[in-house]
């Protein structure tokens, strides 16, 4: 048996979303959120399927409605009904694996971050879509690890990326050391190598560092990663620290990765004064085409021209996403794609 846990650079049958409601933390912003989400959706039908999941019935025909009046393609629309707490589909859709050259979905356990957030209905949404014959013949694997999609980048050749500040928190996966959890994530998803970063976080960020808000694999020697030269910011020191790691990382053939710098945006706060954790390094990558998100700020523009030179045979969408991260999230953190076969 062979697995590998494919790039996100490589074919995908579709992206996931699990859209908003009323009866979840965004009930005070809906509207802007429904709008956030269509903008996406419309993005992603551009260049392939989109699967949506809606808490009901009658929430499926609004977010059809949203989708609609944003222009996206319906024709490349599939939704799904299952009851959900919240919208991150990373960390609660399915981690996909390519074994002996077919797809298996992994369902991890999702556990609200630590458990700092409900989280029983969305840690039931992969097996329920999997059980309603969403996903077709994938096969499921559930898995007793508590893994979110965002704490973790892949190469595709065996390398993992991943931060050594979230999976092993006791509050997720309590009685496992890192050699364990290490040994674990080579099992099931097929690595070879795990690389820890130590240093980096974001202020306002609740998943403990997810790296996918930090440090993105964009080829098999090429991260993206957060700066801030700003002395004064309190993410100076630990970005600096993080840079500092990245450059002494080195591929599986002992070279040193190729470092594309995305500056970190102008501070964002919500009512209360906190800092809303925004970051470009939260962008997805799609068939044809890279969303970006971004937030009114000087920063965007520098984010999408580096990003394009990275990917120069795709498309560089950017994506408004100053609604997200109003609940501490952003644009890779409300997606997860699914790999080619998945959806058929």
């Amino acid at each position: 048996m062979t697995r590998i846990l494919p790039a996100e650079w490589a074919p995908q049958s579709g992206v996931m979303l699990t859209w908003p409601h009323d009866r979840s933390d965004w009930a005070t912003l809906i509207e802007e959120a429904d709008t956030a989400f269509a903008a996406i959706g419309t993005a992603v039908t551009r260049f392939q399927r989109l699967l949506v999941v809606c808490r009901d019935a009658d929430h499926e025909r609004h977010v059809i409605a949203c989708l609609r009046r944003a222009g996206a393609d319906l024709e490349r629309t599939l939704t799904a009904i299952a009851p959900s707490n919240d919208t991150w589909a990373r960390d609660h859709g399915p981690v996909t694996v390519i074994e002996n050259g077919r797809p298996v979905l992994l369902d991890f356990r999702f556990n609200g971050w630590g458990g700092k957030y409900p989280a029983d209905d969305d840690n039931r949404i992969t097996a329920a879509l999997h059980a309603a014959g969403v996903f077709g013949e994938t096969p499921l694997q559930t898995i007793d690890l508590v893994l979110e999609g965002g704490s973790i980048e892949s190469d595709g050749q065996g390398t993992l990326l991943t931060t050594a500040g979230c999976l092993p928190t006791p509050t997720r996966n309590p009685g496992l050391s890192r050699a364990d959890i290490e040994a674990t994530l080579k099992g099931f998803l097929g690595v070879r190598r795990v690389l820890w970063l130590e240093h980096g976080a974001l202020e306002g960020d609740d998943t403990d560092g997810h790296v996918d808000t930090l440090a993105r694999l964009c080829t098999p020697d090429t991260i993206a990663y957060v700066t801030c030269d700003d002395p004064d910011d309190p993410h100076h020191a630990p970005l600096r620290a993080m840079e500092t790691e990245l450059r002494a990382l080195r591929t599986a053939s002992g070279d040193p990765y190729r470092l594309v710098a995305l500056p970190l945006p102008a501070p964002v706060r919500d009512e209360d004064g906190r800092r809303l954790p925004a970051t470009h390094a939260n962008f997805l990558i799609i068939n044809g085409a890279v969303l970006v998100p971004v937030y009114d700020d000087p920063t965007d523009t520098v984010a999408l021209e580096r990003l394009g030179a990275v990917f120069p045979d795709r498309e560089i969408i950017g994506i408004d996403c100053r609604t997200l991260i109003r609940q501490y999230g952003s644009l890779h953190c409300v997606t997860m794609q699914l790999p080619e076969g998945v959806l058929g």
